[in-house]
């Protein structure tokens, strides 16, 4: 029985990176990751204007070389800035108009700016993070069905035979800010593949967050998918 269910977990689990808000004094450089606050920026780089021409609001930044995990689609990046509008984008919204990713091979001409948008109801914090080894998808348009066929009918089987009571009896999941893993839906989502557009893999995800003051509509997660043909990005985001 326990050989059955490591052998379902080993093929559906993936590792993460979870960001924790807070809990400690940050240095302020740029080996920090925030919520809330960008301040790497290149040199002739602002905070970027919405489709509106209001500023956009700085929500994250992340500084990858030591982060415990870090996607494959993410190996060639140093440094991910965030930007979105106060007036969030339709899910599925091209970037530009009322999102913003920046990406960074290089540190080298990375300039430390103290921008604020003063609209902004976020509240800064820096992020630590840790390792989640063993991030699994949720069972209904999470990801699961992106994987082996066969695996929604091994997990039923253990069910019918009473072995466990439910899939979430063998798996964890982590709703938290983080690097790869499984995007957290709160509805049935669209999966880990095509679900964001055709060539897009999800690579990380935003989550509501009380202390930087970051609800997304009603407690949702905004989750982002990476194009590995050109590098472009795809947001989606749902909530209770």
């Amino acid at each position: 029985m326990e050989l059955r269910i490591q052998e379902i977990k080993n093929k559906i689990e993936r590792p993460a990176t979870e960001f924790i808000t807070g809990g400690f004094r940050p240095q302020n450089t740029l080996e920090e990751s925030w919520i809330g606050r960008v301040f790497a920026y290149a040199e002739g780089e602002e905070i970027p204007l919405d489709q509106d021409g209001e500023q956009m609001m700085p929500l994250l930044q992340l500084y990858l070389p030591n982060q415990p995990f870090v996607p494959e689609l993410l190996r060639d990046t140093k440094l991910i800035t965030v930007f979105i509008s106060y007036n969030f984008p339709d899910t599925l919204e091209k970037m530009g108009g009322h999102w913003l990713i920046r990406e960074y091979s290089h540190t080298e001409q990375i300039v430390i700016k103290d921008l604020k948008n003063e609209n902004s109801y976020l509240k800064p914090f820096p992020l630590r993070s840790q390792l989640v080894p063993e991030d699994a998808p949720l069972w209904d348009g999470g990801g699961l069905e992106d994987l082996e066929a066969n695996i929604y009918r091994q997990i039923l089987q253990l069910e019918r035979e009473g072995i466990i009571n439910s899939y979430y009896d063998i798996i964890k999941h982590c709703y938290s800010t983080k690097l790869g893993g499984y995007p957290s839906f709160c509805q049935p989502g669209i999966g880990i593949g095509d679900g964001f557009g055709k060539g897009f893999e999800y690579v990380f995800q935003i989550s509501s967050d009380g202390k930087a003051n970051l609800n997304v509509i009603d407690s949702g997660s905004l989750m982002f998918a990476k194009n590995r043909h050109n590098g472009s990005w795809s947001l989606y985001y749902d909530f209770y």
